[in-house]
């Protein structure tokens, strides 16, 4: 057991220490109620509440294991309700979701929390800080859990503010922090959505069991909160496969445009490496004529030949000039 206290009239009157001492006080305060919080709770302890305020044996099942589907039933003069719950943690800005199981009773609210989420002891702070909403009943407190997604809409709102910056920025880690955040909301999608059809069940059932008109107002307004959180979730999955969209488009004209500038610089490469073939092959002829008359054999044909020097620079000359004229019309010049 985390926390169990006892209201009168919406005030605390007591903070038993254990849940016999809580079954005690609660007895003796006919017009208390009790507000029992545990935190992944033992079998032992579902037990003993399950035996103290007639729970349903099927809830009481439910209850002792996580992984439940949000539900809203209703046993007799007990409410049983699964809620998935969420918040947002600035550091690591993520959406962290729990499970949260909701027993209410005519004088009691049991919390059964699987995970970290949410903080229940905020929403014990809230509700004891307005005790005209704690007067209503244990059905108030239900309202205050249930309408506790608007600061996660809020951080997700930034997010996805966030992201579409980076995504113009060519932020290459862009995609990933995407794909994080849909998973995200495909999460909160399935922890708000089922909210609304099961608020609609609960106020349809205003006038059977006689639920107080001011609590039916604070229902009335959760059940339009989470509707219009459900349609904001809905519509940040339908940004971010937009920008999703528009980060791949980026994406691929960024690589298109590098792709660009690499041809244009092999181009170019390319277009060196013939200049400066062309002018090897150029200067190659010549320095292939010197080379060959340049060598110290004594009986060599035009060593003695009166014209074999000026022949030898004409040559050069003319095998220069043709291969000159030959990569020009290439375009390797």
């Amino acid at each position: 057991m985390v926390q169990a206290a006892l209201y009168r009239d919406g005030v605390r009157v007591s903070a038993p220490a254990g849940l016999s001492e809580t079954y005690r006080e609660l007895r003796e305060e006919p017009a208390g109620m009790a507000w029992i919080g545990l935190a992944r709770p033992t079998e032992a302890e579902l037990l003993s509440l399950a035996a103290e305020f007639d729970l349903h044996p099927l809830a009481v099942e439910d209850a002792m294991e996580a992984h439940q589907r949000p539900k809203l039933e209703r046993y007799g003069d007990t409410l049983f309700v699964v809620l998935r719950a969420a918040r947002y943690l600035d550091a690591p800005e993520e959406v962290d979701f729990g499970e949260l199981h909701v027993f209410v009773g005519p004088d009691f609210v049991i919390t059964v929390r699987h995970g970290a989420a949410p903080d229940l002891s905020a929403v014990r702070r809230r509700m004891e800080d307005s005790p005209e909403l704690l007067r209503l009943g244990p059905e108030a407190v239900l309202y205050a859990v249930v309408d506790g997604y608007a600061p996660v809409v809020s951080g997700v709102q930034n997010d996805v503010d966030e992201i579409e910056t980076e995504v113009f920025r060519g932020d290459p880690e862009v995609s990933r922090r995407i794909y994080e955040l849909s998973r995200e909301m495909v999460e909160f999608q399935r922890a708000t959505r089922p909210l609304v059809g099961m608020l609609h069940g609960l106020m349809a059932g205003f006038a059977k069991y006689e639920t107080d008109e001011e609590l039916q107002r604070y229902l009335r307004d959760v059940a339009d909160h989470v509707t219009h959180i459900s349609e904001r979730v809905d519509g940040f999955r339908q940004a971010l496969t937009e920008i999703l969209t528009v980060n791949a488009t980026l994406v691929t004209q960024q690589q298109n445009a590098e792709m660009r500038a690499l041809a244009q610089a092999g181009f170019e490469q390319n277009e060196e490496v013939k200049k400066i073939s062309s002018w090897a092959a150029i200067l190659f002829a010549p320095t292939l004529v010197g080379t060959i008359y340049g060598m110290n054999f004594s009986r060599m044909p035009e060593l003695h030949w009166e014209f074999g020097y000026p022949f030898a620079i004409v040559l050069m000359a003319l095998v220069c000039t043709g291969l000159y004229i030959v990569f020009k019309r290439r375009d390797w010049l």
